[in-house]
């Protein structure tokens, strides 16, 4: 089953901008996992060096989210790629 998976790299200023920007990302967040396109999302363990990453149903699903994070309009995230992974233990 291909999913795709969205890389974020924090923003030099990151620590100064989340306290402005996390309440409407959170609410972006749960916007989407309530519509079924994103399954799973976190930091990695010092999200602001190592950053985080959100999984999703489709890749168009995490395009939109990108397009409209918060985090990621204000400045947030410095930097965030994308890609296709074949996760293959669900189907079992």
């Amino acid at each position: 089953m291909a999913l795709t998976v969205v890389f974020y790299e924090s923003a030099p200023d990151a620590a100064a901008r989340i306290p402005e920007w996390y309440p409407a990302h959170r609410e972006h967040v749960e916007r989407y996992h309530a519509l079924g396109e994103l399954l799973m999302v976190g930091t990695f363990g010092d999200p602001l060096t190592e950053g985080s990453m959100a999984v999703f149903r489709t890749r168009e699903g995490a395009a939109a989210f990108v397009a409209e994070d918060p985090f990621v309009n204000g400045g947030v995230v410095g930097r965030w790629y994308m890609r296709e992974w074949n996760e293959v233990l669900s189907g079992q």
